[in-house]
C-alpha cells in the first residue's frame, strides 16, 4: 500500500501532459473515429493521472475504478449496448477494459483479458502513446470482426479521450 501511496502522490501528476500532449490526444481521437467507421462499437478512452490519497487508503482498485468510470461516462448508454471503455491510470500504469453486454455477448472474455494483459505489458515496455495506439488497433480489429458496422452506424459517444 505504501508504494501505491507514493506513486499516486508523486508519479502521476506530470505524466499526463508529458505522455499525452494535445497533438497526441488529437491523434488518438482520430484513431478512435476511424476505427468506429468500420464497426458498430463505441470506444471510449479514459485517462486518469492518479488516485487521491483517500482513494488509495480506501483500497480503490483499477477494475473497480474502471467500472465507475464506465458508468460515469455513460459508456453503457448506447443503442446496441456496444460501448467499450479503455481505462488507463498513469501513476501506477494500470489498465482495464470494460465491454458492455452487447459486445460481451459476441466477444469472448478471454480475448478482452488477453488484450488488456498485452496493454499492461506494453505500458511498462513502450512509450505510453505507442501502447495506447496498439491497444486501440487491437480493439478496433476485434470489434470490426465481431461487431461490423451497419449502414446506419450511429456515432453515440464522443471520440475525444476523456481526462479525469
Amino acid at each position: 500500500m505504501f508504494e501505491r501511496l507514493l506513486l499516486n502522490l508523486f508519479a502521476g501528476w506530470f505524466r499526463l501532459s508529458r505522455w499525452f500532449p494535445r497533438p497526441t490526444m488529437q491523434h488518438i481521437r482520430d484513431v478512435v473515429a476511424e476505427g468506429e467507421r468500420r464497426h458498430a462499437g463505441e470506444l471510449c478512452l479514459a485517462i486518469e493521472a492518479r488516485y487521491s490519497f483517500l482513494a488509495v487508503l480506501g483500497g480503490l482498485q483499477t477494475r473497480q475504478r474502471a467500472e465507475q468510470v464506465f458508468s460515469l461516462l455513460r459508456v453503457w448508454d448506447t443503442q446496441d449496448n456496444s460501448g467499450v471503455l479503455l481505462y488507463l491510470q498513469l501513476a501506477e500504469r494500470r489498465v482495464e477494459l470494460v465491454a458492455d453486454r452487447g459486445i460481451a455477448a459476441r466477444v469472448d472474455a478471454a480475448q478482452w483479458q488477453e488484450i488488456c494483459a498485452e496493454f499492461a505489458r506494453d505500458m511498462h515496455a513502450k512509450p505510453a502513446v505507442d501502447a495506447v495506439l496498439h491497444c486501440l488497433g487491437r480493439i478496433n480489429a476485434l470489434l470490426t470482426l465481431h461487431f461490423p458496422a451497419a449502414d446506419d452506424n450511429p456515432r453515440e459517444l464522443p471520440d475525444e479521450p476523456v481526462v479525469l
